[in-house]
């Protein structure tokens, strides 16, 4: 250290050996957590399931769903979920298009995930007509005394659909009590304002179980994510759910999705068309911004687009996500980019 004045050498030396010592015992190393979200697209196993509508996806299906192309997308999928951080896995995954804990499993195991020793919880209650449903990877040493249940969605109309639960996951991260929701809710398939409703119904659940979580503590940590098939200026999200990009004097139980800038900027996890939409949202409620602990800074949210995962799409003039079918099989990744954040202590 250079001094713009003298002292005598002995000086010196206590002077250095002080700082030294303060320097040590003041010093925390940073920890960072990943939370990642990613809807894999169709994760299929290749045995039939008589219960649910996954024929397309087994060996003399449509798709000619094989153990070679199985094998190749779980390998390719954790790939991507490994590098999302480049210095180690993310501690929380959520995911959504997953068939079964068996394929949830076969991801954890995988080559590039096995050594992070994930733990899994599925929801197999909820499950679409298809047989796939949400689940949540973490890793054994990031949290403690993990409890989960499945919030249902009754339909406040008559639809031929049954609207897929919410995944709740509360659980300790170090000494605090975290709670983290997974979603994937109605798709627009059927045309966007007709589905609207069912979006909607799904906010209006998850809204009411974060109410209660805040009412017995206003600085609780919340984390949501999901593909909503919506974006964060739509009604479910913006309106309903009360999710917005508002620092400034938030009102009481308003939540922040930290994907919202990024759409104002025309960014986005999924493509149509050749357009960009930010279906797959990460929210959290302010204790998160500017609380003690854990935080995240509000542009804190992130989209995997590694070249590796896009495909050069000549038609829309971009890269867009590397999807594993369309009409014949491409063998991608997905049809979703990832998309994830990092929190810091």
């Amino acid at each position: 250290m250079k001094n713009s004045f003298f002292l005598p050498i002995i000086g010196i030396l206590l002077l250095s050996a002080c700082t030294v010592g303060a320097q040590k015992s003041l010093y925390q190393p940073e920890r960072t957590l990943t939370v990642a979200f990613y809807n894999v697209e169709n994760l299929f196993d290749t045995i039939n399931n008589p219960m649910t509508k996954d024929d397309d996806f087994t060996p003399t299906g449509d798709k000619a769903w094989s153990s070679v192309r199985y094998k190749k997308k779980i390998n390719d999928l954790a790939w991507v979920l490994a590098n999302i951080n480049k210095n180690e896995t993310p501690e929380f995954i959520g995911l959504c298009e997953v068939e079964n804990p068996s394929v949830l499993n076969d991801l954890a195991k995988s080559e590039f995930l096995q050594k992070s020793e994930y733990q899994i919880i599925m929801d197999t209650a909820s499950c679409d007509a298809r047989g796939i449903g949400m689940g949540f990877m973490y890793r054994s040493d990031a949290l403690k005394n993990v409890k989960y249940e499945l919030l249902q969605i009754i339909p406040s109309q008559k639809s031929e659909y049954e609207l897929r639960s919410i995944l709740y996951v509360n659980a300790n991260v170090d000494d605090k009590l975290f709670h983290f929701f997974v979603n994937h809710w109605k798709s627009r398939r059927g045309g966007e304002d007709e589905t609207e409703w069912q979006r909607e119904d799904a906010a209006l659940v998850l809204r009411k179980k974060i109410d209660e979580i805040l009412t017995k503590d206003n600085t609780a940590n919340i984390i949501i994510m999901g593909d909503m098939n919506d974006e964060p200026t739509n009604k479910s999200l913006y309106t309903v759910l009360r999710a917005s990009n508002n620092t400034i004097n938030p009102k009481n139980g308003e939540l922040f999705n930290l994907m919202f800038d990024k759409d104002l900027n025309q960014q986005g996890s999924f493509s149509y068309n050749g357009q960009w939409n930010m279906l797959d949202n990460l929210i959290v409620s302010h204790n998160l911004l500017s609380g003690k602990g854990y935080r995240v800074t509000s542009d804190g949210g992130e989209i995997f687009a590694d070249r590796r995962i896009l495909y050069d799409n000549s038609k829309a003039g971009t890269y867009t996500p590397s999807k594993t079918y369309g009409k014949d099989y491409f063998g991608g990744y997905s049809d979703h980019l990832p998309v994830y954040f990092m929190l810091r202590k």
